[in-house]
């Protein structure tokens, strides 16, 4: 990798971008990639897409979303100290002892999840939850943490960055999913050094609101009226600790994409992508989805009048957590395999099944 890809990459995951509020890293994925897009635009509640032959009438979606979780101050006591609710699918057991970042219009105010200490509290009848995790920011009235520009309605994050782990793993908090949005970022790259010409339009989709129910693809999927949309998105290492692989199938980090198997993918489209997977030796899992799959790849799906949709995943441990996890050859051959599925995509394709 590049040193520029990565000190991207580093810049990218370490600004936060909760759901609701992505704006200041929407403008940072926005200023990597003008270099290789023709045009951009942006809507109403911020997702960015970059377009490449903007002219083109046949329209193919490479999309990832830019949200992570986050908090939001819910009340504060006479004392000072600040209860939360949640802003996405936050998770309660990791907050006590973590360190937060308080997001005001008068800049960062830095606290942390406090917590009692083991010999004084009966752990059975105590365990985290929203009801007792509280933050301290080191306030002793209610009146003074409003003046630190905290309020109800104020965004919290996790105080956690980037590190690479025995060489070949990255972790994050909020790998889920900006690293989503770097792939899709390297891919529009990559067509620009090559010197590719594509004979489609190309949108390069990065969506906000995922965490909350896929908000922004929603909106944007209405907007662009795409033929053909190629989500990634991260799914779970099961073979971590504590997972149960009969329920969740077996995927592991470093063994490549997985590919998932659903109704809101189109057949032909995974079909097509499975070729191009085999004729350019590009390992890939393979994971089956219920009745939807839980990304964006399903508001796409079932957009506008349908739209030949397909999930390609990075696995991932720990999702969720403020160490996510991934392969770093994972996170390349995702790329590949876009880039690869692209250059070979014929224009005006059509994928229904009967015609």
């Amino acid at each position: 990798m590049a040193s520029e890809n990565l000190k991207f990459l580093k810049k990218y995951l370490n600004n936060a971008s909760p759901t609701g509020f992505e704006s200041s890293g929407q403008q940072l994925w926005l200023e990597y990639i003008k270099p290789y897009i023709d045009e951009y635009f942006t809507d109403t509640y911020g997702s960015v897409v970059g377009v490449i032959n903007p002219k083109a009438k046949y329209k193919v979606v490479i999309e990832a979303h830019a949200d992570e979780i986050s908090w939001f101050v819910n009340y504060i006591t006479d004392s000072g100290y600040i209860y939360v609710r949640r802003n996405g699918g936050s998770d309660h057991q990791i907050a006590p002892s973590k360190r937060v970042n308080i997001h005001t219009d008068k800049g960062i105010v830095k606290g942390f999840f406090g917590w009692p200490a083991i010999h004084v509290r009966n752990e059975k009848e105590q365990p985290p939850s929203l009801k007792n995790i509280f933050i301290d920011i080191g306030c002793s009235s209610k009146e003074e943490v409003l003046e630190k520009g905290v309020h109800p309605g104020s965004v919290v994050t996790f105080d956690d960055e980037f590190m690479t782990l025995n060489k070949k793993y990255w972790v994050a908090r909020a790998l889920d999913n900006r690293v989503g949005g770097y792939m899709i970022a390297e891919v529009a790259r990559l067509l620009k050094e090559n010197k590719q010409k594509l004979p489609f339009g190309l949108y390069i989709v990065n969506a906000v609101q995922e965490e909350i129910g896929l908000r922004g693809a929603e909106m944007v999927a209405n907007q662009i009226k795409p033929n053909l949309a190629i989500v990634t998105d991260v799914c779970h290492d099961t073979t971590a600790p504590m997972y149960d692989k009969k329920v969740q199938g077996e995927l592991k980090c470093g063994k490549g994409p997985a590919l998932a198997y659903g109704p809101a993918v189109q057949n032909n489209v995974l079909r097509m992508i499975i070729d191009v997977a085999e004729k350019n030796d590009i390992p890939f899992q393979r994971f089956a989805v219920s009745r939807y799959t839980g990304t964006d790849t399903d508001a796409f799906a079932y957009s506008n009048d349908g739209v030949a949709s397909a999930l390609i995943s990075l696995p991932l441990k720990y999702m969720h957590t403020t160490v996510e996890m991934v392969d770093k050859e994972d996170v390349d051959n995702v790329i590949k395999l876009i880039y690869q599925f692209l250059i070979q995509l014929p224009n005006n394709h059509d994928f229904r099944y009967i015609l």
